[in-house]
């Protein structure tokens, strides 16, 4: 008898299905209006390039969003975002130093499968040796490691400031490119090695899936049901710093978009389960991205950018949820 009344409070509610549908079939109609708008027949020439943007936006977004609500069961904060360790700051100290030590014109800042690899292999270095000293020696609470994180960052972002203020004005250019989200840039070959490397992270996550409604629970919690907390913690966070690696790479930063897909993805829908709120914020994003291209495009045609767009709103969305918290102190 308690297995059988168990079965219906462990589905999706109806009207939670009905809202991942709705975002489906909207993620969908965007994709679609984005890839024929104005084609103007040259379908030959529009869609392989449309298409690659397509793709970088669902890997970007894909994986933000799904790092974003692991990471924020993990810390038990909705404000938080796994760019709280300095991952964006490391990302813009990379691109800086390449072009201030090395040159605009050297392979490592031309080559965009060379940069991808350079920036990409600092980030996940940078994680995985932040993940081992903290797992490894310290031991200590996990806000130990976000303390950690953004003193780095602040450091990172430090260095990147002083070097742009020393950098050559026409070479700064070249880094202030970089300084935004752009999926105009991205190569064919860059998303095959994105694509095939997000993939084996998404399957090294899925044997952990199961574990997230627990920790969402909080430590103690966690552990008394059984889990192996810092075993479990520790694999999840350094595949969550992987993702924002690979996506911060290949597309730049895009430091809000995880904030608002997560917070908006919790208040659609009305569970507790982390993986309807993962698909949810992954839908979110789609619909965010995809939208938010085509206004770039077709409505500020290219003088301004998408990252620009979304920091813009996820400002204003994280100073709203900072006040909405505040009001419940």
């Amino acid at each position: 008898m308690a297995t059988e009344t168990a079965r219906p409070a462990a589905r999706l509610a109806l009207s939670d299905r009905k809202k991942l549908t709705v975002l489906g079939l909207a993620t969908l109609a965007l994709i679609a209006l984005f890839m024929v708008i104005q084609g103007s027949g040259m379908w030959s020439y529009v869609l392989p390039r449309r298409g690659a943007k397509i793709l970088a936006i669902v890997l970007a977004g894909g994986s933000i969003a799904a790092a974003t609500v692991i990471f924020q069961t993990i810390t038990q904060n909705r404000i938080l975002t796994p760019s709280i360790i300095g991952i964006d700051s490391l990302y813009m100290l990379v691109q800086t130093a390449i072009v201030f030590f090395l040159g605009a014109a050297h392979p490592a800042v031309q080559n965009p499968g060379l940069n991808f690899l350079l920036a990409a292999g600092a980030m996940i270095l940078f994680s995985v040796a932040a993940h081992r000293i903290f797992f490894g020696v310290a031991r200590a609470n996990i806000y130990v490691l976000l303390l950690l994180g953004i003193v780095c960052g602040t450091f990172f972002q430090s260095i990147a400031s002083f070097l742009s203020v020393l950098i050559d004005p026409n070479e700064f250019l070249v880094v202030q490119s970089r300084m935004f989200a752009s999926f105009n840039r991205v190569k064919t070959e860059l998303l095959a090695v994105s694509w095939a490397a997000a993939g084996l992270v998404a399957l090294y996550l899925a044997r952990y899936v199961k574990y997230l409604d627990v920790l969402a629970l909080g430590r103690e919690h966690a552990i008394n049901l059984g889990i192996e907390f810092h075993k479990v913690v520790r694999d999840l966070l350094i595949a969550v710093f992987v993702l924002i690696s690979i996506s911060t790479a290949l597309v730049g930063p895009i430091t809000f978009l995880g904030l608002i897909v997560a917070n908006v993805a919790y208040q659609l829908l009305d569970t507790y389960r982390r993986l309807p709120i993962i698909g949810a914020s992954i839908l979110v994003s789609f619909v965010a991205l995809v939208g938010g291209q085509l206004l770039v495009e077709r409505v500020f045609v290219f003088s301004t950018t998408l990252s620009v767009i979304i920091n813009f709103a996820g400002g204003v969305y994280f100073l709203y949820l900072l006040l909405k918290e505040r009001a419940t102190w």
